[in-house]
């Protein structure tokens, strides 16, 4: 058994990790209720303005935008890998480079599989194996539209450029602070609505349908990729408030646990002290 000094050292170090972990829940659960909040606002918009340029993609055949709805064999891929800048968070980061791995080595096995980064661990783990074209771990010191736009900007041209035939999305969707759900999203080229009509019958374009598509798909691109992030943010301070949130609990057990082995031990050093003090004074008598 190890002596009082040491567990006493212990049972201050656990109690130490376990403020911190504690503290660092809190500040999980505040920064989750605006980000959380803030996507929660979007997800409607950005939902429906995805599946208008989807119904609409039947139409664009000829038009400007056409560009961005270029079915293409497949041969050189682009997956947007997006996670945290730092860990503590569960299996968040992890299940989104299982994901990616799994995308280079098995669904795209054979092409030219190349990645952009958004999020520092994401960077750490692909540029050691896959070639990292861009990292964008910056983005998440000034979250806002404009700073995601110009990494969808970028995205855009690669593919009109035909340096890619496809760019994938893989990111964690925010469902609640327990739990995120992995998600591959094609980013181009734009997938039209499966049996469905071309929904252009529905509207009447103004002033013609060439210059709203011009806008309408870069801008429902960018809205996209910034859905994907907020979802990816407000999913890493849920995974984080859970895993300091069981952290706190493991390690409050332990203290607990050591509090035990302390007072056992205690309690035995005083026996084996009384039983030599009785000895002694026997002794002394006999």
């Amino acid at each position: 058994m190890a002596n009082l000094k040491e567990i006493r050292n212990r049972i201050a170090s656990v109690s130490s990790t376990m403020q911190i972990t504690s503290a660092m829940k809190m500040v999980s659960a505040a920064k989750l209720k605006k980000a959380q909040d803030a996507i929660t606002a979007m997800r409607p918009y950005a939902d429906k303005l995805t599946e208008l340029l989807q119904g609409l993609s039947a139409s664009i055949e000829g038009d400007a935008g056409s560009k961005f709805a270029d079915d293409r064999t497949v041969n050189k891929v682009l997956v947007v890998a997006i996670t945290s800048n730092r860990g503590l968070c569960g299996a968040f980061n992890t299940n989104i480079l299982k994901q990616s791995t799994n995308l280079a080595e098995n669904v795209y096995a054979g092409k030219q599989v190349d990645f952009v980064a958004i999020g520092k661990k994401a960077n750490d783990f692909l540029e050691k194996r896959y070639n990292v074209i861009a990292n964008h771990s910056g983005v998440f010191d000034d979250l806002t539209f404009d700073n995601v736009a110009e990494i969808a900007e970028g995205l855009m041209e690669l593919f009109t450029k035909g340096t890619y035939d496809c760019i994938d999305i893989v990111y964690n969707k925010f469902k609640n602070a327990a739990t995120q759900i992995i998600i591959t999203e094609q980013f181009l080229p734009i997938v039209p609505i499966k049996g469905e009509e071309n929904v252009s019958a529905d509207y009447t374009f103004e002033p013609s349908k060439v210059e709203i598509i011009e806008q309408l798909i870069p801008k429902s691109l960018k809205t996209q990729l910034y859905k994907g992030i907020r979802d990816s943010f407000a999913s890493e301070h849920g995974a984080r408030m859970t895993a300091m949130h069981k952290a706190t609990d493991n390690a409050k057990e332990m203290r607990d646990q050591l509090k035990l082995t302390y007072n056992k031990a205690r309690q035995a050093a005083i026996t084996n002290e009384i039983l030599e003090i009785v000895g002694g004074a026997e002794a002394l008598n006999n």
